[in-house]
């Protein structure tokens, strides 16, 4: 029996190993999908020697960048990111095992976001500066959207949310939510950006899912805004995982 997992800490309730065992059983397919909540990334190493048969794995917070120096090699999109959240394994000579990092986060935000863009969506604001940021900031400029990242705190990289203006409102037509604002339980919670600006034109994205609308959604709803959450990534990116798996 083929085997996938999931590396992270901690984990809890995993999307990835519902949806794995489903499509296992539902397509009859000989394999399982196990979680893996390892304290420290070297533990990889024992994961490894422990299950032989592995041929996949997903990687989640806190590992998506401390995993690389652990890979053989890692896909372009996935070292532009600097991040990665699925290992392929291939065994070469002798049986060696060969480990490919890839990120299909970038993948699954792609197509998500894609049908929804128009001509009036050319530059996006990123709340937020995390691992999940880097791919989407990928994403949109692979669609030709330029993208500026807002933090709390001023970095070099980007601007706060006290720095957004009418003008940069009023250009910046799409919005994605990286961050974890407005996540159940604490629903009453959101980004503070100025939601009287929003407009019809605008398209705010949430990477969330929990609840299913958001505050930030709604706040933009609200305005006659297109508004998205992130369970289609979410879903789009775990079909991702199982073809770079199985090319």
């Amino acid at each position: 029996m083929d085997k996938y997992g999931l590396i992270g800490y901690p984990l809890g309730h995993s999307f990835s190993k519902t949806f794995f065992n489903k499509k296992f059983e539902a397509e009859k397919i000989d394999a399982e999908y196990v979680n893996f909540e390892i304290e420290n990334v070297r533990e990889i190493k024992n994961v490894l020697r422990e299950n032989p048969e592995l041929k996949g794995l997903n990687v989640t917070l806190p590992y998506k960048t401390q995993v690389i120096p652990f890979l053989d090699d890692i896909d372009e999109d996935a070292r532009r990111i600097g991040a990665v959240n699925v290992i392929k394994f291939t065994r070469g000579l002798f049986g060696k095992i060969k480990l490919k990092g890839y990120n299909s986060d970038i993948t699954g935000f792609k197509q998500s976001i894609d049908p929804l863009l128009n001509q009036s969506h050319r530059k996006a604001l990123i709340l937020g500066t995390g691992g999940a940021s880097r791919a989407v900031f990928q994403g949109l400029k692979q669609l030709g959207v330029g993208a500026t990242f807002v933090s709390r705190h001023p970095k070099e990289t980007g601007i706060t949310y006290a720095d957004i203006t009418p003008k940069i409102m009023e250009q910046y037509t799409v919005i994605v939510n990286t961050t974890p604002l407005g996540m159940h339980p604490n629903i009453e919670e959101s980004p503070a950006i100025p939601y009287s600006l929003i407009t019809p034109n605008h398209l705010l994205y949430d990477l969330l899912y929990n609840p299913n609308e958001t505050l930030f959604m709604k706040k933009g709803k609200e305005k006659g805004a297109v508004v998205k959450n992130g369970l289609e990534m979410l879903l789009l990116q775990a079909f991702a995982a199982w073809h770079i798996w199985q090319k």
